[in-house]
C-alpha cells in the first residue's frame, strides 16, 4: 500500500465502469500506458495536470473529481456552493427570469438527486389543480412513483415513470460509486406496482428523446413535453449537477388551462 493506491483504484474503477482498456485511456489523456499503470497500481503520485486530463478523458463528474483529488493528496479543485450564496447573486437572478419567463406554464430547477430546489408559481398551480394541496413530496421521482402523490394523477404513468427510471440507472452508471444515487433508486423500486424489469439497467433501451407526459384532469386530459437547461462547462459542483426543466403545453387546451390558472 502507497498513499496514492486509493487515487490509482479510484481511476481504475472509473476506467473499468467506461470500458476502456489501459492503452485507450492512455492515449485520450496523453499519458504512457506504463506511466497510467504505474498510477493505477499506486505506484506514482499522479500531478494535478494528469488528473484533469483522466478526469476529461473519463467524463468524471465534478463531485468525483474532488475525492480522487482528496486520494491523490491534493485539495479539491472545485467548490460547492448554495444558490442562495451571495457571490452567485447573478446566477441565481439568471434562474428566476428563467422561472418567470417561463410562466404561465410550469418550470423546476432540480439537482442530480430529483430534488426540486426552486420552482414557478404556475407550477404550484398545476400541482394544486390537479391534486389538492399540491405536490406531497419535493422530489421528482418520489412524486412520480408515490401513490399518495402525483402517481395516480399521471395518466401515461408507465411511460413516464420507465423513462425517469432509465435515467436515474443511467446517472448511476456514469458515477458508479455515487451511494446516494443507488439508495435514491433502491428507495423507488420499492414503491408498489414496480415492474420487475426496472430493476436492472437496460444499456439498449435510451431514455426517450422526447416525452409528452399526460395529466387526468375533470376538465379534460392535459398534455405537457419538456425541455432542460443546464450550465456550460461549469467550475462549481452545485452549478454542473443543477437542470432547468420548463414544461411546455403539447396542445391548445393545456395552453389554455394554464392561462386559465394564471392571476
Amino acid at each position: 500500500m502507497t498513499p496514492y493506491t486509493e487515487a490509482g483504484k479510484l481511476l481504475k474503477d472509473w476506467r473499468m465502469a467506461r470500458r476502456l482498456s489501459q492503452m485507450e485511456l492512455a492515449f485520450d489523456a496523453n499519458v504512457s500506458t506504463r506511466h497510467l499503470s504505474c498510477v493505477e497500481t499506486g505506484k506514482a503520485q499522479p500531478g494535478r495536470t494528469l488528473l484533469s486530463r483522466l478526469s476529461d478523458a473519463l467524463d468524471i463528474p465534478l463531485r468525483e473529481r474532488n475525492t480522487l483529488l482528496v486520494a491523490a493528496g491534493y485539495a479539491p479543485g472545485y467548490s460547492r456552493i448554495d444558490l442562495s450564496d451571495a457571490e452567485i447573486a447573478p446566477v441565481r437572478t439568471a434562474i428566476e427570469c428563467i422561472l418567470k419567463q417561463q410562466e404561465p406554464y410550469p418550470a423546476f430547477v432540480i439537482n442530480r438527486y430529483w430534488d426540486a430546489l426552486m420552482v414557478n408559481e404556475a407550477a404550484g398551480r398545476l400541482f394544486a389543480a390537479l391534486r389538492g394541496g399540491g405536490a406531497k413530496h419535493g422530489n421528482i421521482l418520489r412524486q412520480v412513483f408515490d401513490p399518495e402523490d402525483m402517481r395516480p394523477h399521471i395518466a401515461n404513468w408507465e411511460d413516464v415513470a420507465g423513462d425517469l427510471i432509465r435515467h436515474l440507472h443511467s446517472d448511476i452508471a456514469a458515477s458508479p460509486a455515487d451511494g446516494q444515487a443507488q439508495a435514491l433508486l433502491a428507495e423507488i423500486l420499492a414503491y408498489p406496482d414496480v415492474p420487475d424489469a426496472w430493476h436492472k439497467r437496460q444499456p439498449d433501451l435510451a431514455p426517450l428523446p422526447l416525452l409528452t407526459t399526460h395529466f387526468h384532469h375533470p376538465r379534460g386530459m392535459l398534455a405537457f413535453f419538456s425541455t432542460i437547461t443546464t450550465f456550460g462547462t461549469p467550475r462549481d459542483i452545485t452549478l454542473a449537477e443543477i437542470r432547468i426543466e420548463c414544461l411546455y403545453p403539447a396542445d391548445n387546451h393545456t395552453a389554455e388551462f394554464c392561462a386559465g390558472l394564471a392571476p
